[in-house]
């Protein structure tokens, strides 16, 4: 309890259908979102609780900026049955505005016995960037007054071909979010960093492949990141479907799956090594680590 005592949920569900998330299955592919005075009450309500000291520790829901963004089909319709909202590319029809949330965030601020409101909750960089018209000011907004010393995203990879196995987007939208968010921060004189989560051992990634991604780590994030998880298979969704397969069910090709013990704790090494900051040496002839198992 002590973690999300202070915390208020503004929403459930996710746009993303990651192949190896299951939020979509759980909470649904449509965002439904609370009422502003309904978390307006909620948070009046915590500062009348003894241990609170003024401090809301979290905002969101499974992505913090998906908070009133809604696609007009799905309310009459329904999910579309032949493609996705975010993946390969934002859909044009879901109408991403980040104006309500920056409203909700000033709202909150404002409410009588709140010294700071944090947004814990991850955030997605590719819906800021769609946001031509709000999603600078939704940053700057976050930047200035909601980050407790760092901004959690997950990138995840770096490699196209095992960002296309996760469906996520690519790394060019990471790089151009993380220089507008580091030109916030300078503008600001704010000391603020940037959190990367990101996956080893995901269907279709290699050693070779891991050893990429600690090379673009270093040279263009300029730091090794800390939060690697290794990939786990999880009930209903397409990752784990390729990884007891080894076939991806969207081309019907053979795909490489590290699924030994050692294996995947070699994947994760190879970017968590933290004894030089040296890149690997990356084999690229990987013809026979990519073959079929």
């Amino acid at each position: 309890m002590d973690t999300i005592r202070f915390s208020i949920a503004t929403h459930r569900g996710c746009y993303g259908e990651c192949n190896f998330c299951a939020i979509t299955v759980h909470q649904g592919r449509k965002i439904i979102w609370r009422g502003r005075a309904s978390i307006l009450n909620e948070a009046r309500a915590l500062t009348e609780h003894p241990r609170f000291k003024g401090i809301i520790q979290d905002v969101g829901g499974p992505t913090a900026n998906m908070y009133g963004i809604d696609c007009a089909r799905k309310e009459k319709q329904g999910s579309c049955p032949d493609k996705r909202c975010l993946f390969p590319k934002i859909c044009s029809r879901l109408t991403v505005n980040h104006e309500r949330q920056i409203s909700l965030l000033k709202a909150l601020r404002a409410v009588s016995g709140v010294k700071k409101v944090i947004i814990a909750s991850g955030i997605r960089h590719d819906l800021i960037l769609a946001d031509k018209k709000h999603g600078a000011e939704y940053l700057k907004q976050v930047v200035r007054h909601h980050v407790s010393g760092q901004m959690k995203i997950a990138p995840e990879h770096s490699e196209p071909h095992v960002l296309d196995k996760m469906g996520k987007s690519g790394r060019e939208e990471l790089i151009t979010f993380r220089d507008l968010f580091f030109d916030l921060t300078k503008r600001g004189k704010q000391n603020l960093f940037l959190t990367y989560y990101l996956i080893a051992a995901h269907p279709g990634c290699t050693d070779d492949d891991m050893a990429r991604l600690r090379s673009f780590a270093l040279r263009d994030l300029q730091l090794l990141p800390e939060q690697i998880q290794i990939f786990t298979p999880t009930p209903s969704t397409w990752s784990t479907l390729i990884y007891w397969t080894e076939r991806d069910p969207f081309t019907g090709k053979a795909c490489f799956v590290e699924k030994t013990r050692q294996g995947r704790e070699r994947q994760k090494n190879i970017l968590a090594d933290r004894r030089t900051k040296k890149p690997p040496t990356v084999r690229w002839k990987t013809k026979k680590r990519n073959s079929h198992r």
